[in-house]
């Protein structure tokens, strides 16, 4: 009994998660005139007749008329230099305060934790200052070089480099390997988990990024998904239901994709991250 009161209440909250996705899907599909009924629908059928009658011209539209087929290219690089850029840093940083000694290394890791507290969006006018000085402003590497280092995770990758044994690193070492050669022959490999769980949620994050893009772009032709998708909110002819449903369902069927496909992946980084602090 217990574990059939268990299952339903599973059940349950999967409708209520999955519902509103199908919801959105169905309406990409629809006629104007078919999303509003007396008798709500979930698949786009025709109001008057009741016969299958889906269209693809809603996709045509944001695609290109709302821009959103330029902005998934933006997103995509963006995400594609950006991932692996802000990787690479991060696991640099991590390796150097779990593994390297150096003055002032654990004070130096609490301020970095310490920064952590400090909400984000205080955080933003420093910010596009210092890409402005930089001359990032409105430009591809304003939105790419800004994000490229994380303290969060700094911390994680931190977390797991520290459960690995030094015994490893120290025989390494006795047999000549200098650090970079141990980083990249032996933690890397190690930190897989991890690595993944870092680059999974990075992408996540900045796929879905409207704040900063918003902040830093005035050029239509540098919009990313969120903030294109954004605009054609706001159009007038762009505003309508099933012309959002179709950019929203452009824009979360990539994060579904690489949630599916990765999905071991994350609970292995999950279980393995922080086992030794």
């Amino acid at each position: 009994m217990r574990k059939t009161s268990m299952y339903v209440a599973l059940v349950l909250l999967a409708a209520v998660s999955v519902v509103p996705f199908l919801w959105m899907l169905a309406t990409s599909f629809k006629h104007g005139q078919d999303i509003y009924s007396k008798v709500p629908n979930l698949l786009p059928l025709d109001r008057k007749t009741g016969e299958w009658a889906a269209t693809l011209d809603n996709y045509g539209y944001v695609l290109d008329v709302g821009g959103l087929g330029s902005a998934f290219v933006n997103s995509v690089w963006v995400c594609a230099i950006l991932v692996p850029a802000k990787l690479l840093v991060d696991a640099l940083a991590a390796y150097a305060f779990a593994r390297i000694p150096f003055p002032g290394r654990d004070k130096l890791f609490v301020i970095l934790l310490g920064g952590m507290m400090v909400p984000a969006i205080t955080l933003l006018v420093p910010r596009i200052h210092v890409t402005q000085s930089l001359g990032m402003f409105d430009s591809g590497w304003g939105l790419i070089v800004p994000n490229v280092a994380s303290v969060l995770d700094i911390f994680l990758l931190r977390q797991f480099f520290l459960s690995i044994p030094a015994e490893l690193e120290e025989a390494a070492l006795i047999d000549g390997a200098g650090r970079m050669q141990i980083f990249w022959r032996i933690v890397l490999p190690l930190s897989k988990p991890v690595l993944a769980v870092v680059t999974i949620t990075s992408f996540l994050f900045h796929w879905n990024d409207l704040v900063w893009p918003l902040l830093v772009t005035n050029d239509p032709e540098l919009y990313t998904l969120p903030l294109a998708l954004q605009q054609l909110v706001a159009s007038p002819d762009g505003g309508r239901a099933y012309y959002i449903m179709a950019g929203a369902t452009l824009a979360v069927l990539p994060v579904i994709a690489v949630l599916l496909v990765f999905q071991r992946r994350i609970l292995q980084g999950i279980a393995f991250t922080g086992l030794k602090a």
